[in-house]
């Protein structure tokens, strides 16, 4: 079984090389799970200092969460109620997609939107 200070030790070796990839010029797209919160988006911040970030919150209604979570067979039944609010608390964004209010298109235009005009 892993323990707190393996899973942080590990945690902490995957932001250094994702960090040290980002050093080299090569553009990043992570999909994070922040499960603690704003303690999680603080750890990845700080491996990542000195790099540009653009923070973007992906979020669904709990009761959207749920019907996907029920379709998808390789989900563990009740993680998406639990996550659907739990991984955004205190955690700060640049953007907000909703995808309950958008198709997975629109959000990724509006994302590329936003990401444009950071470029313009």
């Amino acid at each position: 079984m892993v323990g707190e200070e393996d899973f942080r030790r590990a945690e902490a070796s995957w932001y250094a090389g994702l960090a040290a990839i980002g050093r080299c010029g090569t553009g990043l797209i992570l999909d994070e799970v922040f499960l603690g919160g704003a303690s999680s988006q603080e750890r990845l911040a700080a491996a990542l200092a000195g790099l540009p970030v653009v923070w973007v919150g992906v979020r669904c209604d709990p009761e959207v969460a749920v019907a996907r979570e029920r379709n998808r067979p390789d989900r563990a039944g009740g993680m998406a109620r639990l996550q659907a609010l739990q991984v955004h608390e205190g955690v700060v964004y640049d953007l907000v997609v909703d995808t309950a209010a958008a198709s997975t298109a629109d959000c990724a235009r509006i994302i590329a939107s936003h990401l444009a005009a950071l470029d313009g």
